[in-house]
């Protein structure tokens, strides 16, 4: 059992190790970052939505002081 012994430890660091986690962090918050754009994409290129913005620019632009 004391070649075992070694190892064990080993397995133990490896599963109690949190080396890397940021990275882990940093990619899950990039691929939601990328959903939420990806749904902001397809909600404002939606018809009704340009049409309501292009209402706005053109009420602005057509305002006399």
């Amino acid at each position: 059992m004391t070649t075992s012994t070694p190892i064990r430890a080993r397995l133990t660091a490896l599963a109690l190790d949190d080396e890397g986690m940021s990275t882990v962090e940093y990619a899950i918050g990039t691929v939601a970052a990328a959903a939420f754009a990806a749904l902001l994409y397809a909600v404002i290129s939606g018809g009704e939505v340009v049409e309501a913005l292009t209402g706005i620019v053109k009420r602005a632009l057509g305002t006399t002081f």
